[in-house]
């Protein structure tokens, strides 16, 4: 599987940005679709998933907030971020999970930045 993500940008705290990863190649055992993203001297942290069923889930900072979805026809899983904190200045990586008999398999597509500043 391969993820290509687009969107990020800079935006004012407050602002609304929208970050979009079609996934390609091997699909036939996409599972679930998600974002990631990496601060500055952070940890790695999942910000939301969703399920193929669309089964949503999020990291507690980002509730109320951020909005995941996907159109499983066009392999593509969307993230729109409303009311920006500058907290979450971060790269966000587009992440799928592949499920083959037992084993899943993570991809992690290129990252892409947002910046909020206050």
């Amino acid at each position: 599987v391969q993820l290509q993500a687009f969107g990020g940008g800079s935006v004012e705290a407050g602002g609304s940005l929208s970050l979009s990863c079609e996934a390609s190649g091997d699909i036939s055992n996409l599972d679930d679709m998600g974002w990631q993203r990496q601060a500055p001297g952070k940890m790695r942290e999942l910000v939301a998933s969703i399920r193929p069923h669309g089964e949503e889930k999020y990291f507690d900072s980002v509730k109320g907030r951020f909005t995941i979805s996907r159109d499983n026809a066009k392999n593509t899983v969307f993230l729109h971020m409303n009311n920006l904190k500058p907290e979450d200045t971060a790269i966000y990586y587009c992440v799928a999970s592949s499920v083959i008999g037992s084993r899943e398999y993570i991809t992690r597509g290129q990252g892409t930045l947002v910046t909020v500043s206050s």
